[in-house]
């Protein structure tokens, strides 16, 4: 019981956070790994996509009654997203990503401060491409950052929500809510992958997953009360902490 309601809770607030800007992992992943310490690793990462893809889905729904989606640029670039995850997870069979670990946090500390210093980025929707040019640059951002999910992982969200404003002109809660279903196409394609291979504790993810779907609720019904200014912030504290965990993780592990 004790191990149910740890990895519950950890669930709920991993959708809470999630469902704002993305990040859920950084709760979720650490508890798994601190309630499972033998447990093997496919097996724990399984466990949390069998529960955060739904209140990542559940997200998407919430913003897209509220938020006017790009549709037309959305659906092709999940698709993207989707096979580039495959891609991604299929390569790092075959190429170990130490070198993306070491400099994933100065990456991350590249868009930290990018960030800061433009006050005004993501605050209004200014969408710079409709049609096809949007649909094509919505569409390798679903590739690259899918290929990026599907080979390492962590910041995920946060990349998509960067790049969907810093490229393509939206604002924080508009880049938001587009990440989800992105970032929904990414979770089925990499927990497809573990259910094919038995990695997955579906006693412990279906109960998560209510959890997750719980914590999603919540945070969507904060981000479209308090709009992109909320998740401007809630994305610069997110994108702190993965600096401090993925080069924390870089250097230690060596």
């Amino acid at each position: 019981m004790f191990e149910f309601a740890t990895v519950t809770l950890a669930s709920l607030f991993a959708g809470f956070i999630d469902a704002i800007v993305g990040g859920g992992g950084l709760i979720l992943v650490p508890a798994l790994f601190s309630v499972f310490p033998n447990a093997a690793p496919a097996t724990l990462f399984g466990t949390n996509k069998g529960a955060s893809v739904w209140g990542t889905a559940w997200a998407t729904g919430q913003y897209a009654r509220r938020v006017q989606m790009a549709w037309s640029a959305l659906l092709p670039a999940a698709v993207a997203a989707l096979a580039g995850s495959a891609l991604g997870a299929w390569a790092v069979t075959l190429v170990p990503p130490t070198g993306l670990r070491k400099a994933l946090p100065f990456i991350l500390l590249a868009v930290f401060l990018y960030t800061l210093m433009r006050k005004d980025l993501g605050r209004e929707h200014r969408r710079r491409y409709t049609g096809a040019p949007e649909a094509a640059l919505a569409s390798l951002i679903g590739l690259v950052i899918g290929f990026y999910d599907g080979f390492f992982g962590p910041g995920t969200g946060s990349f998509f929500v960067f790049l969907f404003v810093r490229l393509l002109g939206y604002d924080f809660l508009h880049a938001s809510a587009s990440a989800k279903l992105l970032n929904t196409a990414t979770n089925l394609s990499a927990l497809a992958l573990f259910i094919s291979k038995g990695h997955i504790w579906w006693h412990y993810a279906l109960v998560m997953a209510v959890a997750n779907v719980a914590g999603s609720l919540l945070g969507t019904r904060l981000a479209l009360k308090h709009g992109a200014g909320f998740v401007r912030a809630v994305f610069m504290v997110v994108v702190g902490a993965l600096i401090l965990k993925t080069g924390y993780d870089a250097y230690r592990l060596g």
